[in-house]
């Protein structure tokens, strides 16, 4: 794999959605988006074991409307433990992986639940921690099943169709992030193998991309994928704090390190919040990264802008880039240059 950096940057960013909110509007550590119908937008906010009422589903748009929240903790219908991936199918449903229930939950455009399949075990059609999950063309759905180190392929009601890269030369190791090109492509964000891998619709291995590190090219635990029209692979490189983007080929473009500024939601928080509003402006945000020592983890923790625990990102149809931010609670949205 070849690494040349692009003269301008492919991105142009254009705003951020989200607050650290322990309800309603707003987030607690999301992990995933998902693009539903009429451009409506699903953020699933993971939380912490200590905070399990704080699990959902928030509800907005493009601009930052707000249309409500759903789902919670539990075991019932409509209810997740440890939410993961999410994805929507042709008609809007909202359909959300849960790692510790091994099922996919599935609900309206609305947020109504309407039913969930999947059972624990390692057999064919069983589940062990699911994570990422995709839409083919078919709208059959690919789940990265983590624990048992494989894809399957399922119908959008759970019916087992095939698995694949648990076996061979390029077995994956705790796979995470899933997407399907419009070729129907499937590209896997192997998490533990440090790299992407792309198969063909039939689960066949075509290539690899990336090593462990944090040079050009390079991951360290990648969290999520997703190809636009032209080809071009965006990574969620988690361990690195960062966005990659490669070229069609698998050739390193750029980097992305986030951009962020303040969200709508933030903004009308600190107008009614003086409290908080006046120290915060009183803050270096900004600091000079030259004083963590070249550590991304810490670089991010300080400077306000940047991705902290970017752990998924999607396109929609207009071909704008969402990428979702546990650490920070937000999401942050790009353009392509054109």
């Amino acid at each position: 794999m070849t690494t040349t950096q692009a003269k301008t940057s492919l991105l142009k960013y254009s705003h951020t959605i989200g607050i650290c909110v322990m309800d309603g509007r707003g987030f607690m550590f999301p992990v995933d988006t998902a693009i539903g119908r009429d451009g409506r937008m699903h953020t699933v906010s993971r939380a912490y074991v200590p905070a399990t009422a704080q699990l959902r589903i928030t509800m907005y748009d493009i601009d930052g409307e707000y249309f409500g929240i759903y789902g919670g903790y539990g075991e019932e219908l409509g209810q997740f433990r440890w939410p993961t991936g999410m994805a929507a199918d042709s008609d809007g449903k909202v359909y959300v992986s849960d790692e510790q229930n091994n099922r996919i939950n599935i609900f309206s455009h609305e947020g109504e639940p309407i039913k969930h399949w999947g059972e624990f075990g390692n057999r064919e059609g069983q589940l062990n921690g699911p994570s990422g999950i995709a839409f083919d063309k078919k709208q059959n759905l690919f789940v990265a099943d983590h624990l048992n180190n494989r894809i399957q392929k399922f119908t959008k009601d759970g019916e087992f169709i095939m698995s694949f890269g648990d076996v061979g030369e390029e077995t994956l190791k705790m796979p995470w992030g899933i997407c399907v090109g419009h070729d129907n492509s499937v590209y896997v964000a192997d998490w533990a193998n440090d790299r992407i891998l792309k198969y063909d619709s039939s689960g066949s291995y075509v290539n690899g991309f990336g090593t462990s590190g944090s040079g050009n090219g390079q991951f360290k635990n990648p969290s999520g994928v997703a190809v636009d029209t032209d080809g071009y692979i965006y990574v969620t490189d988690w361990g690195n704090e960062r966005l990659v983007i490669l070229d069609e080929s698998g050739n390193f473009v750029e980097t992305l390190r986030g951009q962020a500024t303040i969200s709508k939601w933030a903004d009308e928080y600190f107008d009614g919040n003086y409290e908080e509003a006046e120290p915060r402006s009183r803050s270096n945000l900004e600091p000079d990264p030259a004083q963590f020592g070249g550590d991304p983890h810490e670089e991010s923790a300080h400077i306000e802008k940047y991705f902290w625990g970017p752990t998924s990102v999607k396109i929609d149809d207009c071909g704008r880039i969402y990428v979702t931010e546990s650490n920070r609670h937000r999401v942050q949205i790009y353009e392509r240059k054109r």
